[in-house]
């Protein structure tokens, strides 16, 4: 997969260097390309902002040098633009998958107190992290392109899998232990030590559903349950 990343601040990027999104750029599974809006500027002194029309507070992104990053990263990129900003659809783990599938994408973030409104032509997609303010869409991108990339074949290597994830499959993750079996009085479950697979396979589906039912019922309420969870879920009480 190919992204293009249209930013102020393509800085804020170098996270995508490190760990995981990093060797996988390094093993040329994703390409991830940054383009600083601020050189696409027909402005002298590279303003890329202006005061809003009709007064207020604030100062709202130009459409011209938006534009311009947009066309100058088609050339290479036909990926859909996906806007982070306050007026989309709440970003989820099905939006993630969607957008996995996809074989390039665009993201650009916006600034200050947004863009013209003039620049929303151009954009096919707009998502939302959620009800809240951040100070650009860089601090939104990040978690939603990371979410994305992690979901591409090879991206976590042969040993890890996003499918026992929380939310990929609609329900929160099982509880994980590690070395030792006892810390401060508290012991890891028997049936993780039992070497069981089939055992330690249902307990932590059982412990998924009975952890989102809990924490998240809002997306406990849209799980499809199955006759194994059915009795699972039975057998427990």
């Amino acid at each position: 997969m190919k992204i293009s990343i249209l930013t102020l601040f393509p800085e804020m990027f170098s996270i995508f260097d490190h760990s995981i999104i990093g060797r996988a750029r390094e093993n040329n599974i994703i390409d991830i390309d940054l383009l600083n809006i601020r050189d696409y500027t027909l402005n002298k002194h590279k303003k890329v902002d202006d005061y809003p029309y009709g007064g207020g507070a604030g100062m709202v992104m130009a459409a011209q040098p938006i534009v311009d990053t947009i066309r100058k990263v088609k050339e290479d990129n036909k990926g859909k633009v996906v806007f982070l900003g306050p007026r989309g659809k709440k970003f989820n783990q099905e939006i993630a998958k969607e957008l996995s599938k996809e074989d390039n994408l665009i993201f650009l973030c916006g600034h200050y107190e947004g863009i013209d409104e003039r620049v929303y032509k151009y954009i096919d997609m707009e998502i939302s992290l959620g009800d809240f303010v951040l100070t650009g869409g860089e601090m939104a991108a990040i978690p939603v392109i990371d979410s994305i990339l992690r979901l591409i074949p090879g991206v976590l290597g042969k040993e890890e899998s996003f499918m026992e994830e929380s939310f990929y499959n609609g329900l929160l993750e099982y509880p994980q232990y590690t070395r030792p079996e006892e810390f401060e009085g508290d012991k890891v479950p028997d049936i993780l030590l039992s070497g069981h697979h089939e055992n330690i396979r249902k307990w932590r589906r059982l412990k998924s559903l009975e952890i989102t039912k809990k924490r998240r019922p809002d997306l406990y309420k849209n799980v499809v349950l199955t006759k194994e969870d059915i009795k699972l879920l039975k057998n427990k009480r």
